[in-house]
């Protein structure tokens, strides 16, 4: 067999991305919006499709090897930048090679300079064009191994279907002792073919794709990237949710001490942040699931459906709406405070305007 390891690191670099700058600024690189070229890729529809930009080849050398490592990026409006890194590799190998070939590509320490120093490159390039720009310390990390087709000793062309879940287990799930078959059901259940000679299985923090296409990225892949940059999102909304909640607490209860008078202003401010932090928030976590829609392909369909069942983006979106909850109810229960002082406040101005003129009367007998 020959193959490919496709290896992402999806970063939150900014509010947005403005691509049609980002488009002008890395011109010379020849940025693409890039579709799925198969037949099935037309069956995704994309609002503003991301863009596309290679960044290179460099050397990856680990384990006493050495591989020749292609760098790209795609940038998302939403404000992800996904760095990829396509390793292929040297020559035809046997599966347990393949599996210990995945295993190397495992090891994060070593193509976490190379990301790192790419990431800086790009965003240097493209500052202008990103918004609110500021790099998340949320981060996914993902891989996608790659087989363009499997073959037996004599040479015959085998099915993919032919792979087991105890051939895949030590590559997909990076377990060396065998797994009991409950535990096989339970960790691989999301196995798809469309065709007798393609296969997708995926998981967590990988997926294993058999395609007899083109080595380039197959429809498979652009999927799974796009659903864990949505991913991401949530992520990171849900923990900015999480550090904002214990800040909003502490801005009111800072707003309701001192002088009464003072905190029909103050709460205007806390509001202000409490509807800002509201809109943002909305307005993003609407854009990313609304960023990507699969249409009339039914495969597609399901293996868009079973990444986001995956990555659990239901149960982050159920979250995220329970904390924006809460601080729609703090930010409704405030301004009803901030009406009553005002009211509070309009009363004593009469009863101090009455007590003015009853006093200036008494004076003037």
């Amino acid at each position: 067999m020959r193959g490919a390891a496709t290896l992402y690191r999806i970063h939150d670099v900014g509010y947005g991305i403005a691509l049609n700058d980002a488009a002008a600024m890395l011109a010379t690189r020849m940025p693409a919006r890039a579709r799925p070229e198969r037949r099935e890729g037309q069956a995704i529809h994309i609002p503003n499709p991301p863009i596309t930009v290679p960044l290179g080849a460099e050397r990856l050398r680990f384990d006493g090897g050495e591989y020749s490592a292609e760098l790209s990026a795609r940038l998302f409006d939403f404000g992800v930048v996904s760095l990829r890194m396509r390793v292929a590799t040297e020559g035809e190998l046997s599966w347990p090679e393949f599996v210990e070939f995945g295993a190397r590509m495992d090891t994060r320490r070593e193509t976490t300079a190379l990301f790192d120093a790419a990431l800086e490159r790009l965003l240097a390039q493209i500052a202008p064009a990103v918004e609110r720009m500021r790099v998340a310390d949320v981060t996914e990390d993902y891989a996608v191994y790659r087989v363009a087709s499997l073959r037996d000793a004599s040479g015959t062309v085998v099915a993919p279907s032919a792979l087991g879940d105890a051939d895949v287990v030590p590559l997909l799930l990076k377990e060396e002792r065998t797994l009991s078959l409950d535990a096989r059901k339970e960790l691989l259940p999301h196995r798809f073919s469309y065709y007798a000679d393609d296969l997708a299985i995926l998981t967590w923090d990988n997926a294993l794709v058999v395609d007899p296409g083109p080595e380039e990225e197959t429809d498979v892949h652009y999927i799974l990237e796009f659903a864990n940059a949505q991913l991401l999102e949530l992520r990171y909304y849900d923990a900015m949710l999480d550090a904002e909640l214990p800040r909003m607490y502490d801005r009111v209860e800072a707003a309701r001490t001192g002088i009464r008078a003072l905190l029909n202003r103050r709460m205007r401010n806390v509001l202000g942040r409490l509807q800002q932090t509201v809109a943002d928030s909305t307005e993003i976590v609407e854009r990313v699931e609304n960023s990507l829609k699969v249409t009339d392909d039914v495969y597609l369909a399901r293996i868009y459906a079973a990444a986001l069942e995956i990555f659990r983006g239901r149960v982050w979106r159920t979250g995220i709406d329970r904390k924006l909850s809460i601080i729609r109810e703090t930010y409704a229960m405030l301004n009803d405070e901030a009406q009553a002082a005002r009211s509070e406040a309009l009363e004593w101005a009469i009863v101090i305007l009455i007590v003015g003129e009853i006093v200036l009367a008494l004076v003037k007998q």
